[in-house]
């Protein structure tokens, strides 16, 4: 069975503190994204765990989703081993949370194809222990967290459409947050307070803080700031683009799909873009139940629960997301 990775933008990110155990204390809005990655998976009898062709750069035994279905074996005393297979389409060392996502999509279905039988809290405090991301999407709510990131609160956002530029160089999360010139002590916000299911003023959030990672990596990483800048002349305004996570990804924030595709067409083509809309749930949400329909390929239409159709075609039947190139 195939199961949706989706990706993930940081529509800001403000470092606060940094912890005794080295990690450090952030704020940030998780936006996630009808463009992601597929997860295949089989059940096997021999009890083995094997990621089948892994994609280029990838070491199987360090590989986030096989880390995860051992965890997930260890802490349940499953039997069955599991054949994985990553369909990649989210870039590694972009900040759009491929491995985690990966990771977090092998944790539910295994916890369905195994019987194992753990509730989305505990999926989520096991996923936490692979990576501060790795909640996020096992709970598959976009919205509002703290701590490491695994704080996280549903928040409503209206939809707009994101140009993602990746320009092609990968990018060090450990190394960002080695970095002496590093922000580590930004005023925590307050998540905005709403008295209704309205959507939060998102121009308002946009404006309110930046990525405090984003200077230091524009800094290290020419191609990154190359990128930003050139997006920063295809938005509405100066909030409007801008890195996500640890980069080396960038977005551009647009009102409709229209005006996403047209500057699409217009990046250099030394860089890859996609276009994708913001949703409010992940599509993996609804295939937690049982297994997805006849696949997740096009999760506009053979997954449960999902609200959106294919950005690349607007209907099922296709992958979701498109590439320039």
């Amino acid at each position: 069975m195939r199961w949706p990775a989706p990706a993930k933008l940081n529509l800001f990110l403000r470092v606060t503190g940094r912890r005794t155990d080295g990690r450090h204390d952030l704020q940030t809005v998780f936006q996630l994204l009808d463009f992601g990655d597929e997860v295949e998976i089989a059940a096997r009898r021999d009890g083995r765990i094997v990621l089948e062709d892994p994609p280029p750069g990838l070491d199987e035994e360090d590989e986030l989703s096989v880390r995860a279905a051992h965890l997930l074996r260890a802490r349940t005393s499953a039997r069955p081993g599991a054949t994985i297979r990553l369909d990649k389409r989210i870039p590694q060392g972009a900040g759009l949370g491929g491995g985690s996502s990966d990771a977090a999509t092998t944790l539910v279905a295994l916890n369905r194809i195994w019987g194992t039988g753990l509730d989305e809290h505990r999926l989520a405090d096991l996923g936490l222990e692979l990576g501060a991301d790795v909640p996020v999407f096992v709970h598959g709510r976009s919205g509002w967290a703290e701590g490491v990131g695994e704080r996280i609160r549903a928040m409503p956002l209206p939809l707009r459409w994101y140009l993602v530029v990746h320009p092609r160089i990968p990018v060090s999360t450990a190394a960002v947050f080695a970095e002496p010139g590093l922000t580590r002590d930004s005023p925590p916000l307050k998540m905005p307070r709403r008295s209704t299911d309205e959507p939060v003023d998102i121009d308002a959030l946009l404006a309110a803080a930046g990525n405090d990672c984003e200077p230091v990596v524009r800094r290290r990483y020419p191609a990154v700031d190359a990128a930003l800048e050139w997006l920063l002349e295809h938005v509405d305004g100066p909030d409007q683009a801008r890195m996500t996570g640890t980069g080396s990804a960038v977005f551009g924030v647009f009102r409709t799909e229209g005006s996403a595709r047209r500057a699409l067409r217009e990046m250099p083509e030394e860089w890859d873009g996609w276009v994708a809309r913001g949703i409010a749930n992940s599509p993996l949400r609804g295939a937690r139940g049982r297994p997805p329909a006849g696949g997740a390929k096009g999760f506009g239409g053979s997954v449960p629960g999902v609200a959106c159709g294919s950005v690349a075609t607007g209907g099922a039947g296709s992958s979701w997301g498109v590439a320039k190139r």
